[in-house]
């Protein structure tokens, strides 16, 4: 079983991502535009419920108009133990966040997370909140990368006549 996702039609407005983790939640929020994405604070949680909780309650202070939750899919593409551990909290915060949520795969976030930490010159260990950071703030990048118009439509509003 593959995961998609679903790109929104309209992309304007924050757009908030969720690494999520049993212990630490790392997010990320856009700018307006969908251009800049800046990674925010991890939450240190108890359980998936605090982490919904704490991620509803922050929809004022981030001003989010939608979140995307990183999917953490084996490498061969399927559902594991913890893809089904995050979709229990993907529905949770479905039904108490009160925007559109959806799921990116996530599969080798984490591990670049951790490669761009290790070329700063920063140790892994005592730093996995900033991994979790990282890991939201790529997530992120790439939901707003795919949802970007491609070059070809750019370019179909492009009119040599009007150069």
């Amino acid at each position: 079983m593959c995961a998609t996702a679903s790109w929104p039609n309209d992309p304007s407005g924050r757009v908030l991502a969720v690494d999520y983790g049993r212990r630490r939640v790392g997010l990320a929020i856009s700018d307006p535009t969908g251009t800049i994405a800046s990674g925010l604070e991890t939450l240190i949680v108890r359980d998936a419920d605090h982490a919904v909780r704490l991620i509803a309650e922050g929809r004022r202070q981030w001003e989010y108009d939608r979140i995307v939750v990183g999917l953490p899919l084996l490498t061969s593409g399927d559902y594991g133990p913890m893809t089904d551990e995050v979709m229990r909290f993907v529905n949770r915060l479905r039904r108490a966040a009160g925007v559109p949520v959806e799921t990116l795969d996530e599969r080798f976030s984490s591990e670049e997370a951790q490669r761009i930490l290790h070329s700063t010159g920063k140790r892994i260990k005592g730093n996995k909140g900033t991994i979790d950071r990282i890991a939201a703030e790529l997530l992120l990048r790439h939901y707003l990368d795919r949802s970007a118009p491609s070059h070809g439509e750019l370019d179909d509003e492009f009119d040599e006549d009007d150069s």
